[in-house]
């Protein structure tokens, strides 16, 4: 992406001509932060200028490494047959970690706007810049949407390269590696790509980076617009990349020949290719007990489906098939709705929309607040409602552990796909039955199975069916029984010895 000083000028000669031309294309901005150095270099009487970008840069670097070398130069003339020219000089007097040459005007913007520090000599068409970016940034915390009882207690941040160190800290391999890219005329957003050499597999990185490369856009600020451009098919709701704010999701997924796309500005950071039940582990499910993560791990599938099917079920039931009820829970349910003026479909749709607007608000209002509004909200205009006949007690019931079902779904994503679901299996049950349903799960498969993640298929590896790694998708099977990766797209598969074996056994 090019920047918006167009076209590219090479420099002047004249100190005050390079000034004023930065300036007009920032549009002499008020936080340009001009200084004006005279040095005696050797014979020659040096005009210098350092131009930087309050609070993008670190004030006390720019005055220890730039301006205190500058100003305390002794170039002698043994110095001076040392070095090639003046410029020379300057360059290695400068005790910044990074320094750069530069020719054209565009170089020195983008520098600038990037937190560097320009430094301009008069009577050269050429310039340096110095990496001096540090501004204000977010500490490391607790992640605030993916949380567990067990594991680490740190997530990514805004600041991209926290969040490289955070990786760097996970995988101290020197296969770890990292490419860079900035997307975006305006924003000028730096993307990376994580990848593990060996691991990830070579046809999914290149396809990657065709992607990320094609993407022509004025601006980049979240993660969200990198994955709405690089999916396979948009036309879904179902996720086909995976987002996290947890390093050690991000650290397994590169162990596993994921590759992972970072934002600067965002903490999530994406993984793909992802199968559907990627999005139905969690982190945690490798830092409990086999056994247990495995039953947690039903539990969560179970409740994915009481999430999408539970509503549609109830009104199917009680619309068309009431014979397939306890007569007693059938008497039941039909004393409840005896007063109710509507049907079961419209009762549900007042109930989930009402619930949807209560989950909304909860999360719009203060923090303070947003929980008291959703939890007596909810509670108020349920009893409310029951009580002034408008809906039955049994699809209060429902809507409620319907709602507490999609909570348990540790992907935010695939939570918000099951629910925009709901509402069309319920529409269906409405107007069929179980017929309907069963005809809109069947369109539901037919469509996961179509769908793909940087080419692996999305239901994979139940279909296609891979025998080898079924042990960690429904269940997981402890760690010395997991022995080649679960995403086969290297040929790097196994990730301990074929012929390690228990250690416990002797």
């Amino acid at each position: 992406m090019t920047s918006s000083l167009k076209p590219a000028l090479p420099l002047s000669t004249d100190l005050h001509t390079n000034i004023s031309r930065l300036r007009e294309a920032l549009g002499d901005s008020p936080d340009i932060i001009i200084r004006l150095l005279d040095m005696q270099v050797t014979q020659d009487h040096l005009s210098i200028a350092l131009l930087y970008i309050d609070g993008l840069v670190q004030s006390e670097s720019i005055h220890k490494h730039l301006i205190e070398p500058l100003l305390n130069v002794q170039a002698t003339e043994q110095t001076s047959e040392q070095y090639c020219g003046v410029l020379e000089i300057l360059q290695q007097t400068i005790s910044v970690g990074e320094l750069y040459e530069a020719k054209y005007d565009n170089e020195l913007l983008n520098a600038i706007l990037e937190g560097s520090t320009v430094i301009l000599v008069d009577g050269f068409d050429e310039a340096f810049f110095a990496c001096t970016n540090g501004w204000e940034k977010r500490a490391i915390e607790e992640p605030q949407s993916q949380t567990v009882i067990r594991g680490p207690k740190e997530s990514f941040t805004e600041d991209i390269r926290t969040n490289l160190t955070l990786l760097r800290r996970k995988i101290k391999s020197a296969d770890l590696r990292f490419e860079s890219m900035k997307i975006g005329r305006y924003t000028r957003t730096e993307i990376i790509l994580a990848y593990l050499d060996g691991v990830s597999n070579e046809k999914v990185l290149s396809e990657a980076r065709r992607r990320l490369k094609l993407i022509d856009t004025d601006s980049i600020l979240e993660s969200a617009y990198i994955e709405e451009f690089i999916e396979d098919k948009g036309y879904t709701p179902f996720p086909t990349m995976l987002n996290t704010e947890r390093p050690d999701t991000a650290a397994a997924g590169l162990l596993e020949g994921q590759i992972i796309i970072m934002v600067d500005g965002t903490p999530f950071a994406l993984v793909a290719p992802v199968t559907f039940f990627k999005f139905l582990q969690s982190s945690e499910d490798y830092y409990q007990r086999y056994d247990i993560a495995s039953f947690v791990r039903l539990i969560r599938y179970a409740s994915f489906f009481v999430s999408m099917l539970l509503p549609s079920l109830y009104i199917a039931i009680t619309t068309f098939h009431q014979e397939m009820l306890p007569t007693t829970l059938l008497i039941s349910l039909a004393a409840q709705r005896e007063g109710v003026p509507f049907p079961a479909l419209v009762e549900a749709f007042l109930m989930e929309i009402t619930f949807e607007v209560l989950r909304e608000a909860g999360v719009r209002m203060p923090r303070v607040v947003g929980p008291a509004i959703s939890i007596v909200g909810a509670l108020v205009l349920g009893q409310a409602a029951v009580q002034a006949g408008l809906v039955s007690a049994a699809m209060v019931i429902v809507v409620s552990f319907t709602a507490i079902s999609n909570f348990v779904t540790p992907a935010i994503n695939l939570a918000v796909a099951a629910r925009l679901i709901r509402f069309m299996l319920m529409l269906l049950a409405g107007l069929l039955g179980l017929f309907g349903i069963l005809f809109g799960c069947m369109f539901i498969l037919i469509h996961m199975c179509s769908l793909k993640s940087f080419g692996l298929p999305y239901m994979a590896p139940i279909s296609p069916f891979i025998p080898s790694n079924v042990k960690d998708i429904f269940i997981r099977l402890p760690w010395w029984k997991l022995i080649t990766r679960p995403l086969v797209l290297t040929k790097n598969v196994y990730r301990q010895r074929p012929t390690a074996k228990n250690p416990k056994k002797k």
